[in-house]
C-alpha cells in the first residue's frame, strides 16, 4: 500500500491583529530573487481601509483582481505571470489577500513564475516540474480551505482542475479573524458550508482514516457551534472558530477526499461559472438520499440563517448542457471512487450524473 506523504504549511500565524505582522514576516525573504513582492488582492478591498495596512514597499507590485463572478482561469494566470516577469523579473514572493479564489491565484502564480509554458500543461497531480517561489496567504473569508490545501484550482479551456503538488502549499499563512468581519452574511454562510461539506464528504467515503477524521470531527464541531449553537451567527467569537474550522476542514479533505457534491460542483462551475462555495450549497440541498442526517442538519442551518437558494435551475438546461456538465463531473474519478467504492462505475455514468443535475 502506498501511504500518503503530504506537505503541510511551513508556518501559521494566528490571532486577532496578526495581519499587522506581515512586513516583519516577509522581511527575511526580500533578499531573494529580484527583491520585491507581488500582492494579489481581491478587488473588493480596492480603496478600502485594509489597503493602508498592506505594509508593501514602493518596489512591490500590487494587483487588485476581480474574482466575481468568475473563478481563476489558466489564461489569467499565464497572462499575469508573463506581465510580472516582463516588468521586473522573478519576485521574492507572492502574497495573496482575499478569499479562496485569490488563494488559488497566489498559489498558481508562485508555481508558474518558475515553470515554463501554459498552466494548462500542469492541471493534475504532480505535473509541476520546478518548485515555485515563496508564497504567503492571508484569507479574508473562511471556509474554502484553500489556505491549507495542496491544490490551486483553475478553469481551463477543456477542464476545471487544480495544479496539485507539494509545492502548491503555502509557505506561510496569516490567520487574522478580524479580516473576515466584513464578509456579507450570505457569503459567510456559503463559504462556511464549504468547510462543513468538506468534512462530511471526507468522513463518509472509503478514503477516510484516523488522521482525516480527527481534523474533520473538530471542524464539524466548530461548524455546528457557529451555525447551530445557542450563540450562532456572525460574531467575533464565531469568526475565530470558523477560521480554524476552515483550516482543519482543508486538512481533513487533504488526507482523505471529497465526493459527490464537489464533483457536481465542478460541473456546475465549469459550464455556468457558478462560484464554488455557492454551487456546493445549491447542490447539497438536493442530495438527501446520499448524505442522510448531514443533509437534514444542512437544511436546519439554511432555515436558521434565512438563506434562500435558487430552485428549478434545471428547467433551463437542455440535454447538451446537462451532458457537458456531467462530463466535467465524470472526469473526476477519484471523487466518485471515494464516494461509492471500487465498484463506482457500476452506478456512476453520464446518465446517472445528468439525473442528479436534473434535481436542481
Amino acid at each position: 500500500m502506498q501511504h500518503k506523504n503530504f506537505k503541510n504549511i511551513d508556518k501559521v500565524t494566528y490571532g486577532r491583529g496578526s495581519f499587522n505582522q506581515l512586513a516583519e514576516t516577509v522581511e527575511p525573504i526580500r533578499k531573494e530573487n529580484n527583491k520585491y513582492f507581488v500582492y494579489v488582492v481581491d478587488n473588493y478591498f480596492k480603496g478600502k481601509e485594509l489597503v493602508k495596512r498592506f505594509q508593501n514597499k514602493p518596489e512591490d507590485l500590487v494587483y487588485f483582481i476581480d474574482v466575481d463572478p468568475h473563478e481563476p482561469t489558466t489564461e489569467q494566470i499565464d497572462s499575469l505571470r508573463d506581465e510580472i516577469l516582463a516588468k521586473k523579473g522573478l519576485p521574492s514572493g507572492v502574497i495573496g489577500i482575499g478569499g479562496g479564489s485569490i488563494m488559488d491565484i497566489a498559489k498558481a502564480l508562485s508555481l508558474m513564475l518558475t515553470n515554463e509554458g501554459s498552466s494548462t500543461l500542469y492541471q493534475g497531480l504532480n505535473l509541476i516540474k520546478k518548485a515555485g517561489i515563496y508564497h504567503l496567504g492571508v484569507p479574508t473569508i473562511s471556509g474554502t480551505g484553500a489556505e491549507v490545501s495542496m491544490t490551486a484550482v483553475l478553469t481551463g479551456p477543456e477542464k476545471k482542475l487544480g495544479l496539485k503538488c507539494d509545492w502548491t502549499v503555502f509557505n506561510q499563512v496569516i490567520l487574522d479573524p478580524e479580516l473576515i468581519a466584513s464578509v456579507p452574511t450570505d457569503w459567510w454562510f456559503y463559504t462556511g458550508m464549504d468547510t462543513y461539506i468538506h468534512c462530511i464528504e471526507s468522513e463518509s467515503g472509503i478514503r477516510n482514516n484516523a488522521f482525516s477524521l480527527a481534523y474533520g470531527e473538530t471542524a464539524l464541531k466548530l461548524c455546528r457551534e457557529v451555525y447551530l449553537g445557542e450563540n450562532s451567527g456572525q460574531t467575533p467569537e464565531n469568526n475565530d472558530k470558523l477560521m480554524v474550522a476552515s483550516l482543519m476542514g482543508g486538512l481533513s479533505l487533504t488526507y482523505s477526499e471529497v465526493g459527490v457534491c464537489h464533483s457536481l460542483s465542478y460541473g456546475l462551475s465549469k459550464i455556468h461559472g457558478t462560484r464554488h462555495c455557492y454551487a456546493n450549497c445549491i447542490i447539497f440541498q438536493h442530495l438527501g438520499d446520499i448524505y442522510g442526517s448531514a443533509h437534514t442538519e444542512f437544511m436546519k442551518m439554511i432555515e436558521k440563517h434565512k438563506i434562500e437558494l435558487p430552485q428549478n435551475l434545471s428547467k433551463d438546461w437542455d440535454d447538451a448542457t446537462l451532458t457537458a456538465m456531467a462530463q466535467v463531473s465524470l472526469n473526476l474519478p477519484f471523487m466518485w471512487h471515494h464516494a461509492f467504492g471500487d465498484d463506482w462505475e457500476k452506478t456512476v455514468n453520464l446518465d446517472y450524473i445528468k439525473g442528479l443535475f436534473k434535481r436542481m
